[in-house]
């Protein structure tokens, strides 16, 4: 079977499904993972508006650039640890997915999902405070529309901590829960690949934070620990 995460962000992946991919790759699953936008450039000074209008001078550029490629391996580190070798990074404008059209991200999609021919989709909630999560969730959806001749057999929704929960009053309602009791220390450590992204407790993106999640929704599904997830959309041919 082969699987593909859509991720907004380096560390997504790792915050929302990390034990779910390292438990597809040790199962013999085929993995792709692609990291839609930098997730680093929207951190600029506090005179920025937005990317039309900001003026940003030589040496800050290159900063942001040698920023971006080294928090892009981290991603690839972080994605080696959970045993996946087929990362792509889109490079589009962090935070600002906005600005872009729903046709050229669902495009960008539909064409990796051409080359890849995935079984299943795994994305962002649709229920979640940052604007790329959001943005990726409706495009995604967009883009697996079903086909006569092709189709993506299940979509999934996966919680980001720190991002999703604080999408109020709206809420994440999973009706999903893989077990991750073995995987989770692998998920634990993919993450600490991300030097500059990892939090301390009790922010929800720490160690100690993801461990209190996990353990959480093993209490929820009858676990020692899991990753939640939505169940979007499912198609089947045979009962």
């Amino acid at each position: 079977m082969k699987v593909l995460v859509i991720a907004a962000h380096p560390d997504d992946e790792v915050l929302g499904m990390g034990g779910t991919i390292t438990k597809y790759v040790k199962n013999g699953h085929e993995l792709k993972i692609i990291i839609m936008a930098t997730g680093i450039i929207s951190r600029r000074s506090s005179e920025y508006t937005n990317s039309t209008n900001y003026q940003i001078n030589k040496k800050t550029m290159e900063k942001m650039e040698k920023q971006v490629s080294a928090l892009q391996k981290d991603a690839s580190k972080a994605a080696k640890i959970m045993g996946v070798k087929n990362i792509e990074f889109m490079d589009l404008p962090d935070n600002e997915m906005d600005k872009i059209s729903n046709l050229e991200i669902t495009k960008k999609i539909e064409s990796s999902i051409t080359d890849f021919r995935p079984d299943v989709i795994f994305t962002h909630s649709q229920n979640d405070i940052n604007v790329d999560h959001r943005m990726l969730y409706d495009a995604t959806i967009t883009a697996t529309r079903p086909h006569s001749k092709y189709q993506v057999k299940e979509v999934i929704s996966f919680e980001v901590p720190s991002s999703t929960e604080w999408y109020f009053p709206a809420k994440f309602s999973p009706n999903m829960f893989i077990d991750i009791s073995k995987e989770l220390a692998t998920k634990i450590r993919a993450l600490s690949a991300y030097k500059t992204e990892i939090r301390n407790f009790p922010h929800p993106r720490s160690e100690k934070g993801l461990e209190v999640i996990a353990r959480r929704w093993g209490t929820v599904s009858g676990f020692s620990a899991a990753e939640a997830f939505c169940l979007v959309r499912q198609f089947k041919n045979s009962l």
